[in-house]
């Protein structure tokens, strides 16, 4: 008989930072995280994660409207499903709902998660298996401050856990920014990888102005220098040619991603299974850029554990993540919610083997942060 959906439960969970996180949208204390439980008739359960940016500040959905919309009509939609016809859920869900990307990845990943513990598989065996058991992550410098950005990159390095990092600008003068860099690459030395991120800082004018000064300290690639919509900006931008330019903001999932690489609009796709819209949506995206050959990139939504493991078992399957990936959420985070924390060592996160996500969770952890 087949299994069916019972359940479906959700509760945000108020985790501090280990630091302020500075970006051009927003300056984060702590992340507000959605965690879905969904069980099902033969008593398994699948977790999924939703965590938005400072709210609204970054998009359309926020920890509270993505709670509300799975209790209002996520959940009576889908109880009493099959939780083994995954793509007929999926096609159920998108025709019955509109946008709500973060929303649907939270109820994808659980379901994934329960679909792989079923058949006794890791989440990656559903899209054909680990390509490498760990991938490279990225760190973010975001303190605001060269000194502390400086002094945390150096612990990073010295403790083998990091050795790419990205910087967010965008809040300073373009000079401020681009002194601001001098100083870590100065620091750090020429074998570290340096990124910046400017989350649509800068108008199209700065950043034709200030891309060869950021070639010239040693930047190697420019995440969504302009606004999201400005794809004409973004064309001409990539056109130079200076310095390697990703889209995040403006891909939002396959569409966007047909519309900026037959326009030419970038050199690397930050793909991100939240700003998708789920784990199948992101591989759809992945498709396009290989197709397209534009690099791939491992985005962040600065999400815990669960999304994180989640996005990571994904790209474990892919052939080439030329630029790595930035799944360091879980480490900005105080603490953990997880019975066995993700293993971060010797500048990679390692892909778990057990069944589903091959994570659990700490359930004191979980009901200590949530919003009561």
């Amino acid at each position: 008989m087949d299994a069916t959906i019972v359940e479906v439960n959700t509760r945000i969970l108020d985790i501090p930072t280990i630091r302020p996180h500075k970006m051009s949208v927003a300056t984060m204390h702590c992340q507000s995280i959605v965690l879905v439980r969904i069980k099902t008739s033969d008593g398994i359960e699948g977790i999924g994660e939703a965590t938005t940016i400072g709210g609204l500040n970054y998009g359309g959905e926020s920890p509270e409207s993505i709670k509300t919309n799975i209790d209002s009509y996520f959940a009576p939609l889908i109880i009493g499903q099959s939780a083994t016809k995954l793509a007929a859920l999926r096609k159920l869900i998108n025709k019955t709902i509109k946008d709500n990307r973060f929303a649907k990845c939270a109820i994808e990943t659980a379901l994934y998660d329960a679909y792989a513990k079923r058949l006794g598989v890791p989440l990656n065996a559903l899209f054909g298996g680990v390509v490498a058991n760990e991938i490279g992550v990225a760190w973010t410098l975001a303190s605001g401050d060269t000194q502390k950005d400086i002094a945390e990159a150096e612990q990073m390095l010295a403790t083998r856990r990091h050795n790419i990092f990205k910087l967010k600008i965008g809040m300073r003068s373009p000079k401020d920014d681009i002194k601001h860099i001098a100083a870590i690459r100065k620091a750090v030395g020429d074998d570290v990888s340096i990124r910046v991120d400017i989350n649509q800082g800068w108008s199209e004018t700065q950043t034709v102005q200030n891309l060869r000064a950021l070639a010239d300290v040693g930047v190697e690639l420019v995440e969504q220098p302009i606004h999201e919509k400005n794809l004409a900006g973004l064309q001409r931008l990539t056109a130079l040619g200076i310095v390697p330019i990703m889209a995040d903001e403006s891909l939002k999932g396959p569409e966007d991603g047909f519309t900026l690489s037959s326009q030419h609009c970038a050199n690397v796709f930050a793909i991100k299974i939240e700003q998708a819209g789920g784990l199948q949506q992101a591989r759809d995206l992945i498709g396009i850029a290989q197709a397209a050959d534009i690099a791939l990139y491992g985005g962040t939504m600065l999400e815990g554990s669960i999304a994180t493991i989640a996005a990571a078992h994904l790209f474990s399957t892919l052939n080439n993540l030329e630029w790595g990936t930035e799944l360091f959420g879980p480490l900005l985070l105080k603490d953990e919610i997880l019975a066995t924390p993700l293993d971060y060592s010797n500048f990679t996160l390692k892909i778990p083997t057990g069944p589903g996500l091959g994570i659990s969770l700490d359930d004191d952890k979980v009901n200590f942060y949530t919003r009561k």
